[in-house]
C-alpha cells in the first residue's frame, strides 16, 4: 500500500508526551526499515538535549509538550542543527500555530488522527527538499492569511506578477509536492522546476521553499 512513497534512509527522533501516540508512531515506522527510530522523548527540554546528542535526520515533533512547547523546541533545535528536518505532528489546526511552526523552522505540518500515508507523504516530501502542509491546515491557513492580507496590506509582500507556470509550481509546492513530483505533474524537468523555484524565492523575497509557501499563503497568492 505504501510502496509508491519513496522514503529517505533517515534516523528519526520522536518527541511526543502521549504514550499511546508514541507507541502508534513507533509501530507505524517499524513497517518502514528506511526509518530507524533513535529514541522517544516526552519533554521539550529533554528533546533539545536528545537532538544535540543524536543529531537525527528527522524529528517528529508534537506541539503540546511539557517544559517548552514544540514550537520553541523546534526553534532551538534548528538553531543548533539547521539540517535536521522537523515534521510537526499535532492536533492543533489554528492558523497561529501553523504560522508559528513554520516560522520556527518546521518543514512539515501533519494533523494527528489521519492515516499513516499522510505522515509518510510528509516525510517523503521533506526528504526531497519539499514542504508539506496537511490539507486541513492549508485550507484553514489560506483563509486566515487571505483575511489578514486584506485587512493589513502592509503585511503583504511586494511581489512581481507571477508567470502562469510559477503559479502552477507554487500551487503544487503548497500541496507538499517535492521538485521531482512537481516536474512529473507538470511534464517539465526537475531543473526547470528549480529555476521556477528560484524565481519564486526572488519575487517573494524568501530564503527557502518553506518561506515561499508561508509567504504565498499569507499574501493570498494561492
Amino acid at each position: 500500500m505504501h510502496q509508491t512513497i519513496q522514503l529517505p534512509a533517515w534516523r528519526v527522533l520522536i518527541i511526543e508526551d502521549d504514550p499511546l501516540v508514541q507507541l502508534g508512531i513507533e509501530q507505524a515506522l517499524a513497517d518502514h526499515p528506511q526509518l530507524s527510530v533513535l529514541d522517544t522523548v516526552d519533554d521539550g527540554y529533554l528533546a533539545v538535549e536528545a537532538a544535540i546528542k543524536y543529531e537525527p535526520d528527522l524529528i517528529l515533533m508534537d506541539i503540546g509538550l511539557p517544559g517548552i512547547d514544540g514550537i520553541e523546541t523546534t526553534r532551538q533545535v534548528k538553531a543548533k542543527l539547521p539540517e535536521t528536518k522537523v515534521v510537526m505532528l499535532t492536533s492543533h489546526m489554528a492558523e497561529t500555530e501553523v504560522l508559528a511552526a513554520f516560522s520556527s523552522g518546521a518543514d512539515a505540518y501533519c494533523i494527528k488522527g489521519g492515516s499513516i500515508d499522510g505522515l509518510l507523504s510528509a516525510i517523503a516530501a521533506v526528504g526531497q527538499g519539499g514542504v508539506y502542509l496537511d490539507a486541513k491546515v492549508a485550507h484553514i491557513a489560506l483563509q486566515s492569511f487571505q483575511q489578514s492580507a486584506r485587512l493589513n496590506e502592509t503585511e503583504t509582500p511586494i511581489v512581481s506578477d507571477l508567470s502562469e507556470r510559477e503559479q502552477e509550481v507554487l500551487m503544487l509546492l503548497v500541496e507538499g509536492l517535492s521538485n521531482p513530483e512537481i516536474a512529473r505533474r507538470l511534464f517539465i524537468s526537475t531543473n526547470t522546476v528549480k529555476a521556477h523555484m528560484r524565481g519564486l524565492m526572488s519575487k517573494l523575497a524568501a530564503n527557502d521553499r518553506v518561506q515561499v509557501a508561508v509567504k504565498a499563503l499569507r499574501a493570498g497568492l494561492v
